[in-house]
């Protein structure tokens, strides 16, 4: 059964604006050719509004059983505005397409459909920057809040796929990459948001506001840069879809990537 995102009643000072109901589904797709026989999809995603963060998971006082709730920098909750649809890349950047882009493959793992890891945000600035100048351009890293968005498709569970994630869902919990797109993708037609890499986003760190925010960007200047989504190497904890972490923007490892987004 297709999710619906809902309906939101919008007032203002001249009148009253209502956002219909909207089916949650694969958008249109947008597939680019970077030459070789090398592709890039994007899937087109719809402006809209959800709650951002994490919220409490209530626990059973007389069971045993232990429950991972979200990190203090997953709150506080709050409605965030998207006012503009866009394009989110329909898979993590590849190997491929990192070195047809920039003639060479910095990932410790091989294989032309594995997402390229070992990658510094730095560094895939360079690589949208190259990939700019190749194709029509506005190719760049996806807000945070666009991230989480694209992500929940509608949902407001831990996961894309409900409150549980196990490895038939996604490529966490275990020791190696895997292709892209070899789990079920969610709602919108995304595959991977959840594991398999940490995915890079252009947003510095900072602590959410408390109020309802539109297009939010993050602050202007900062430490540290923020990765959502989790890793093969994280359990379902780490791979919520309001899971945050923060590292140097020089920083890479084997667990890191990205995907990519274009403003419509």
């Amino acid at each position: 059964m297709k999710r619906i995102l809902g309906i939101a009643v919008v007032f203002g000072f001249v009148g009253a604006l209502t956002v219909l109901a909207q089916e949650v589904k694969p958008g249109k797709a947008e597939v680019i050719d970077l030459g070789k026989d090398v592709k890039l999809e994007m899937v087109l995603i719809p402006a809209g509004k959800f709650l951002m963060g994490g919220k409490k998971i209530p626990v059973d006082p007389f069971s045993n059983i232990k429950v991972a709730q979200p990190e203090e920098d997953e709150f506080p909750q709050h409605e965030v505005t998207l006012t503009k649809p866009f394009y989110m890349g329909k898979y993590e950047v590849t190997q491929e397409q990192w070195f047809e882009i920039m003639g060479e493959n910095p990932s410790r793992e091989k294989g032309r459909k594995l997402p390229v890891t070992n990658v510094s945000w730095n560094e895939c600035q360079d690589f949208i920057k190259k990939l700019n100048a190749k194709t029509n351009g506005g190719y760049r890293l996806p807000t945070e809040a666009e991230w989480e968005y694209s992500c929940r498709a509608g949902t407001s569970t831990a996961y894309s796929y409900g409150d549980k994630l196990t490895r038939s869902d996604a490529n966490i919990d275990g020791d190696s990459t895997k292709a892209v797109g070899s789990y079920e993708p969610n709602a919108f037609g995304l595959y991977d948001m959840h594991g398999n890499v940490w995915e890079w986003c252009e947003d510095w760190y900072a602590k959410y506001p408390t109020g309802v925010v539109t297009d939010p960007k993050g602050p202007a200047t900062g430490e540290k840069r923020v990765l959502r989504g989790g890793s093969f190497v994280n359990d379902e904890s780490e791979a919520r879809s309001s899971g945050r972490d923060l590292i140097s923007p020089t920083y890479r490892i084997g667990s890191f990537g990205f995907r990519l987004a274009r403003t419509k």
